[in-house]
C-alpha cells in the first residue's frame, strides 16, 4: 500500500519537483514504517507518479522558482532508467579505490545525495558484503555504521525550512522532528539486505562492526558559510582532519537563525552532479579478554619487556612468552598486558601463580572450544622453562574487575633469603613470629620513585615465620596486605620504610632472594586439569 496520503501531494509535489528522491520525500512527509522504503527504486518512482497523476499524464509542480513547472511522466521515467537496468554495471571501484556510479543518467537526490538511491540497491549491498567475507574476521552477527557527510544536515535543514514554509501556507507545521532520520531510513532498507547476504543477524550489542564512510566531494562547501556565521561550533580537534564534523553542524544549524541560513544557501539545495562515493569499509572485532595465572621460574626474567633509553636488557618477559602465542592463535592486531600486582626481575612466583589478563586487540578469530584453550595452555608452557601458565580461560572485561580489586584489598605471601652483618643466634630472630598486624609507614622506594609519585604509604606486616639458616642468615615468610614493598621492607631504603626488619633486629639487614609464595586473589576460576 502506497504510504502518501492526499495531505501529502503537497509537499511530495514540491520535494520531487526539486530533484528529491522517493525515499527523502517519504522522510519528510513523516512515513515512519519501514515497507515502503524497502521497495526497489524504480517501483517506488512509479508509484509516486502514479500518486501524482493529473489530467493529461502530467504532474502541476508549484514552487517558488520557477512559479510553475510541468514534467512529462515520461521525462522522470527515462531519468531512473539506467539505475535499475538489469541491475548491473552501476557501481565500480575508481582508482583511489573509493567506489562511485557509473551511471551519470541517475538524477541524484539533492538531499541524501544518491545515500537511498544508489547505496539501498542490492549490488552495492553484495560489495560491501564481499569486503566483509574477504576480511577474514570471525563472526555470528555483525553492528553496521554508516558515516555520511556532514554536508547532508545542511541540506536537510534547507529542504525542511522549503517545506515548513510551504506547509505553514496551509496552516501546518513541520518540525525538525518530524522528518525521518536519514540514518534509520538507511538502516530499515540495508539491515535485511546485509543480514540476508552474510546469513547472520544484525545486532547492536555485537563485537563485530562494519562500518561504511561516504563523502562528497562536490559539495564539501556546502557548510563553510557555517564556519563564518557560527565560528565558536566550531573547533579544531586532534583526530578530526576537519573542523566541519557532524555534531559541529548540526550545533551551528541549531544557532543560526532561518532568516541568515536563507540568505547564504539555497531552499531547495541545488542538485548534484554525482552521487557520493565511499571513501571506506572497515572492518573490525571488539577486543577480547584471556585470563589465567602465571608462574616465574627465572630470577633474570621481568614481567614486561625491560627497555632503558631505547635499548633492550634482557631478551624476553613474561608478558611476552604468553601473549606472542596468544596473538597468533586469536589473529590480533595488538595486546595489553595487566596482571595483579607485578614481581620484580630477580624474583620468582610460585604457588598458584599470580593472575593475569590479555586484552587482545582486534581478532580475527574468537570462537574457541574449553579443548582448544587447553591445547594454547600447554603450547605456551612447552615453549619455555621460564614460566608456567595455568587457569587460561576466555573473560569478560568487566571480569578483569575482580584482578584490578584484589590487587590493594588482598594479602600475599612472601619467602625471603636474609643476611644480617652481624651474628645471630636462633634466638634472636624468634621474637619476629610473635609479631601481629605490624603497620609500617613506607615513602615510596627509591628505586621506582622515576615511575612511582612520592608518597606515604601504609602498609600491614599481617604474619611473619623464621627459620634460621645460620649466623648470618636467615630465612623469613611474611604476609603481607598487597601493595607491601618488601625488599624495602626488610632492609629499610635508608630509613624510607619504618620500621624494617633492620631497626627491629638492630642491625644491618638486607634480601639476597625472594619468592613470592602465593597471590590471595580468587581470580579466575580455577580449572580442572
Amino acid at each position: 500500500m502506497f504510504p502518501l496520503t492526499e495531505e501529502n501531494k503537497c509537499v511530495a509535489w514540491l520535494l520531487l519537483n526539486a530533484g528529491s528522491c522517493p525515499r527523502c520525500i517519504f522522510r519528510f512527509c513523516g512515513v515512519d514504517f519501514h515497507a515502503p522504503y524497502k521497495l526497489p527504486y524504480k517501483e517506488l518512482l512509479n508509484e509516486l507518479q502514479k500518486f501524482l497523476e493529473t489530467e493529461k499524464d502530467t504532474l502541476i509542480l508549484e514552487v517558488p522558482n520557477p512559479p510553475l513547472k510541468k514534467i512529462r511522466l515520461q521525462e522522470l521515467e527515462d531519468g531512473i532508467d539506467n539505475l535499475s537496468q538489469n541491475g548491473e554495471g552501476r557501481i565500480s571501484v575508481i582508482e583511489d579505490g573509493s567506489i562511485a556510479s557509473k551511471n551519470s543518467n541517475l538524477n541524484v537526490c539533492n538531499i541524501c545525495l544518491g545515500i537511498l538511491q544508489e547505496f539501498c540497491e542490492k549490488e552495492f549491498i553484495k560489495k560491501v558484503c564481499q569486503k566483509v567475507e574477504a576480511s577474514g574476521f570471525e563472526f555470528t552477527s555483525l553492528v553496521l555504521s554508516v558515516s555520511f557527510p556532514p554536508q547532508l544536515s545542511v541540506r536537510e535543514h534547507a529542504a525542511w525550512l522549503l517545506v515548513k514554509q510551504e506547509m505553514g501556507k496551509q496552516s501546518l507545521s513541520l518540525g525538525r522532528n518530524d522528518i525521518v532520520q536519514l540514518k534509520e531510513a538507511y538502516k530499515w532498507i540495508t539491515h535485511p539486505l546485509f543480514s540476508e547476504e552474510l546469513g547472520v543477524p544484525i545486532d547492536g550489542k555485537s563485537l563485530f562492526e562494519v562500518s561504511v564512510v561516504f563523502a562528497h566531494p562536490e559539495t564539501v562547501e556546502d557548510c563553510h558559510f557555517l564556519g563564518e556565521i557560527c565560528p565558536d561550533c566550531f573547533k579544531p580537534a586532534r583526530n578530526k582532519q576537519s573542523v566541519f564534523t557532524r555534531m559541529a553542524v548540526m550545533k551551528a544549524l541549531n544557532k543560526i537563525k532561518e532568516e541568515d541560513f536563507r540568505k547564504q544557501f539555497p531552499c531547495p539545495p541545488n542538485s548534484p552532479k554525482a552521487v557520493c562515493t565511499v571513501l571506506e569499509i572497515e572492518c573490525a572485532h571488539g577486543a577480547v579478554f584471556v585470563a589465567g595465572r602465571y608462574n616465574k621460574y627465572s630470577r633474570n626474567l621481568p614481567q614486561t619487556p625491560w627497555i632503558i633509553d631505547g635499548e633492550r636488557k634482557l631478551e624476553s618477559s613474561v608478558e611476552e612468552l604468553i601473549s606472542d602465542h596468544l596473538l597468533t592463535v586469536f589473529k590480533a592486531e595488538s595486546f595489553n598486558f595487566s596482571s595483579s600486582g607485578r614481581e620484580d626481575v630477580d624474583v620468582r612466583t610460585l604457588g598458584n601463580g599470580r593472575p593475569f589478563a590479555i586484552e587482545l586487540v582486534n581478532p580475527h578469530r574468537v570462537h574457541f572450544t574449553s579443548q582448544e584453550i587447553k591445547e594454547l595452555q600447554q603450547k605456551i608452557n612447552n615453549s619455555s622453562d621460564k614460566i608456567q601458565v595455568r587457569d587460561l580461560q576466555l573473560v569478560t572485561r568487566e571480569a578483569i574487575g575482580h584482578m584490578k580489586e584484589g590487587e590493594e584489598e588482598k594479602t600475599k605471601t612472601y619467602s625471603a633469603l636474609i643476611w644480617t652483618n652481624k651474628a645471630i643466634q636462633k634466638k634472636d630472630i624468634e621474637f619476629l613470629n610473635d609479631i601481629k598486624d605490624l603497620k609500617i609507614d613506607q615513602k615510596t622506594p627509591l628505586r621506582v620513585l622515576h615511575r612511582r609519585p612520592l608518597a606515604v604509604r601504609t602498609r600491614i606486616v599481617h604474619t611473619m615465620d623464621t627459620q634460621y639458616v645460620d649466623e648470618h642468615h636467615f630465612r623469613l615468610c611474611l604476609k603481607t596486605q598487597a601493595g607491601t614493598y618488601i625488599k624495602e621492607f626488610v632492609h629499610g631504603d635508608f630509613g624510607r620504610t619504618k620500621p624494617n626488619i633492620g631497626s627491629l633486629m638492630n642491625v644491618t639487614a638486607d634480601i639476597l632472594e625472594l619468592d613470592v609464595e602465593s597471590v590471595d586473589v580468587d581470580w579466575p576460576p580455577a580449572l580442572e586439569d
